[in-house]
């Protein structure tokens, strides 16, 4: 079983901070051809999490979570490193959030992933979207709009 590591920005070494930024590069700027603003000032904010597992050396999976309001939250930032993929990480990730936040919980999935995320528990709460990549608003990565809603008693 991976060692999944749960921190805000101020608890985590800087190297591995660093780490988590080259994997999220990795996967949406370069391996997806997405040019977006990546540092977006979300991740110093002190109600983000950052939930992550990794190798021997650095981060291989990672995702985070904003705190929307008191009652809702949102995780994204979901990446897993090419060769770690199909290895259950994320989704260890993902569980491991649902386990440890109270609340509702919103994402905004790759359409291609909307089935692995209802398997999960999510459902589908709104269209799809293009998420831009660059300048251009016209080329983008379609999203789904997606909520985990809690089981009430």
């Amino acid at each position: 079983m991976n060692k999944i590591f749960d921190q805000t920005f101020n608890q985590i070494e800087p190297l591995t901070f660093y780490e988590i930024l080259r994997l999220r590069v990795d996967v949406f700027v370069v391996e997806q051809n997405c040019a977006y603003p990546e540092l977006d000032g979300f991740d110093v904010d002190p109600n983000t999490r950052h939930v992550w597992i990794k190798d021997e050396d650095s981060p291989v999976c990672y995702l985070r979570v904003l705190r929307i309001s008191k009652e809702v939250y949102k995780i994204g930032r979901v990446a897993t490193s090419l060769h770690n993929r199909n290895k259950g990480m994320a989704k260890s990730l993902i569980e491991h959030v649902i386990d440890t936040t109270s609340g509702e919980l919103i994402l905004d999935a790759q359409a291609y992933l909307e089935d692995w995320y209802e398997e999960i528990g999510f459902t589908t709460n709104g269209e799809a979207f293009e998420e831009g990549c660059g300048h251009d608003s016209n080329s983008g990565i379609l999203h789904v709009p997606m909520v985990y809603k809690r089981e009430i008693d």
